[in-house]
């Protein structure tokens, strides 16, 4: 007969024990991951995820093997937030995910940033607040911007493939009738297409 798992008497099956995820992270192969690999170790973790590539990148290996890797009641540990991300809407996000599948996030040196209690979690709505409310000052910002450049005469768009000079040029080599367009464009460098909507205007 199975034995029942001392930590939950109603169960027949054990109890999957919480795993201490680390996540060490230096931004160039000339830098060393000991110390931080040391104190991940010293808090008890038992499977550390390190790399060395820079945090503004989001496709790291390591990092998306940890979230990968990452079962509900684990806990993921790092030295510095900054470890983690290099910015706000970045650590929101992997917050984010880590929660969604059931664990925690903790940093050593940011112990307010520990989202497996209440005031942990409490700061990482506030700055995800914080973070929404400076995402739409940008979009208001900008909108306000292009309105008052509009005003002003100032046309949006991409610019022109061609220069007013090559323009008028290429004009008056169709024009002599020495010149198909296509022969125009070709020799401008241009799609057929493009030089005909530019000396359209």
């Amino acid at each position: 007969m199975p034995m029942r798992d001392q930590t939950d008497p109603g169960t027949t099956e054990p109890i999957p024990s919480r795993l201490l995820l680390g996540y060490a992270r230096v931004s160039t192969d000339d830098q060393d991951l000991t110390n931080q690999r040391a104190e991940l170790h010293a808090v008890g973790c038992t499977k550390i995820f390190s790399e060395k590539i820079t945090g503004t990148r989001r496709d790291r290996p390591e990092l998306a093997r940890m979230l990968d890797h990452l079962r509900p009641g684990d806990i993921v540990t790092v030295t510095r937030l900054d470890r983690l991300a290099r910015s706000t809407r970045d650590l929101l996000d992997i917050a984010e995910h880590i929660q969604s599948g059931g664990a925690g996030l903790r940093s050593l040196a940011e112990p307010w940033a520990d989202t497996t209690t209440p005031a942990g979690r409490m700061v990482m709505t506030v700055f995800a607040g914080i973070a929404e409310f400076e995402r739409s000052l940008i979009v208001e910002r900008t909108r306000s911007g292009r309105v008052a450049a509009k005003a002003r005469g100032v046309k949006f768009g991409p610019r022109p493939t061609l220069t007013h000079v090559q323009v008028k040029h290429a004009r008056q080599l169709i024009d002599q009738g020495d010149h198909t367009v296509s022969e125009v464009a070709k020799l401008l460098g241009v799609h057929r297409t493009t030089l005909y909507r530019a000396i359209a205007r």
